[in-house]
């Protein structure tokens, strides 16, 4: 299991700018995938945005398409989440997950199931963004 761990977030005007990086503690396999994901007090965490770790396919929530973007760097072992023009219904705490393999998932296959929480084995502890008007 990976162990990660996230950084940056914080407090945020509406219309600003936040940047959100994951890292890997251990070697990570060269393949899987990876997501941000956010979740609200009393609601159901939300899958925001995935990608996959050889390709650099992404997938993103409709309600931030346009606004963030997720990249990884295959080397460093980061993915990282910016996030533009936030806004007030941003806020939340914002999860790093993996699931890593040593063979490729095809894009298509992971286009349709990204979204999903049970899809992935490793969880960091989180990081809060806030965004106010």
């Amino acid at each position: 299991q990976v162990q990660l761990a996230e950084s940056g977030g914080g407090s945020a005007q509406a219309g600003g700018s936040l940047t959100v990086t994951c890292s890997a503690s251990s070697r990570w396999y060269p393949h899987g995938f990876l997501a941000w994901f956010r979740q609200v007090p009393g609601e159901e965490r939300q899958g925001v945005a995935g990608i996959i770790r050889d390709s650099g396919v992404t997938s993103y929530a409709d309600s931030v398409k346009g606004r963030f973007t997720i990249s990884r760097d295959y080397h460093k072992n980061t993915v990282t989440l910016r996030m533009d023009n936030l806004r007030v219904d941003d806020t939340a705490m914002y999860y790093c997950a993996a699931d890593l393999r040593d063979y490729k998932v095809a894009a298509d296959w992971y286009a349709a199931r990204w979204y999903q929480s049970s899809l992935y084995t490793s969880w960091g502890q989180g990081t809060q963004v806030t965004v106010s008007s």
